[in-house]
């Protein structure tokens, strides 16, 4: 068990979402040209932590886009989708079009929400549809996009109602019928998703795989089994790729001290939490940092593929 401690401000940069003055809250469909007009490169490039869902997918050209420390290369036919919560950097938009749409969790009704896992923070990131269901997909943005823009023909109620329908068909094609780079994955089991769930909420506060199953009531051997035929990697690997990953965040996102970084996430001191983070990354915490923002990718590119 780790030692307790208060919780931190979180100093990576928030995006909070804004609806456009005379729209509904809640949800966005825009042009990459539109982007371009609105935030400049450089603050597109700047690390961001969305509050809110991103779906982008291109009509023409390339674009790279970095989320978690993993490069995604996105052309015309596959579909990015960034949930809330997710470090993310832009690329260069310059030759890239394509449509970007911005939604709030909300937007949607909670049996929706729930069987497009659209909470899931393990979903793929890219996904490249097949031929039939590409075309589903784009009817189905366009048919958003055309409802979007028509504001003002319907009545306001009426407009945001038909906006939820139509954002809800097209997050649950995305969310079934596409079809992650490598192959669909197997469903997981209820009892990995459950551990999965506990980990977020409490990984930094402990990383011992007892102290979660005595949390959900399982065995540790019942959590490992799960994990392994779920995820392919143990209960224990699960919980420390997860502390790493907010480690990696804040090392490389904010100004916090390795010490600072060291006591939100639970360790009990900066030597324990340097010793860790080296075991597991192969270099110190603040190797890492100063590879990070020299601009040496400290992780292998993807081509479009979820990381």
């Amino acid at each position: 068990m780790v030692k307790k401690r208060h919780a931190a401000p979180r100093e990576i940069p928030e995006l909070p979402f804004a609806a456009p003055v005379g729209t509904p809250a809640g949800a966005e469909v825009m042009s990459l040209a539109e982007l371009r007009s609105r935030v400049s490169q450089p603050a597109l490039a700047r690390p961001q932590r969305p509050d809110f869902h991103q779906l982008l997918t291109l009509t023409s050209g390339e674009h790279r886009q970095t989320v978690d420390f993993t490069g995604y290369t996105l052309r015309p036919g596959s579909w990015l989708w960034v949930r809330p919560g997710r470090v993310q950097q832009w690329g260069d938009l310059t030759n890239a079009d394509g449509s970007l749409i911005l939604f709030q969790q909300d937007m949607l009704d909670a049996a929706t929400a729930a069987a497009a896992r659209v909470d899931d923070p393990y979903a793929p990131v890219v996904g490249t549809p097949g031929p039939d269901d590409a075309q589903a997909l784009e009817l189905a943005a366009e048919h958003l996009k055309h409802e979007f823009q028509a504001f003002g023909q319907l009545p306001l109620e009426a407009h945001t109602a038909a906006l939820r329908h139509l954002l809800a068909v097209l997050v649950l094609r995305l969310a079934h019928l596409t079809v992650p780079a490598g192959g669909p994955a197997p469903e997981p089991d209820e009892t990995y998703l459950r551990f999965r769930d506990v980990v977020e909420r409490n990984f930094t506060r402990t990383r011992r795989v007892e102290d979660y199953a005595r949390i959900l009531g399982y065995s540790a051997r019942t959590l490992a089994r799960a994990t392994l035929n779920s995820a392919g990697l143990s209960a224990k690997e699960f919980v420390d790729r997860r502390v790493v990953l907010e480690a990696k965040r804040l090392l490389a996102h904010s100004d916090r001290t390795a010490a600072q970084i060291s006591d939100q996430l639970g360790f009990v001191n900066p030597s324990q939490f340097n010793k860790y983070f080296l075991h597991r990354v192969g270099r110190s915490p603040i190797d890492f940092r100063d590879t990070v923002r020299g601009r040496q990718a400290p992780h292998e590119p993807t081509d479009g593929q979820n990381g």
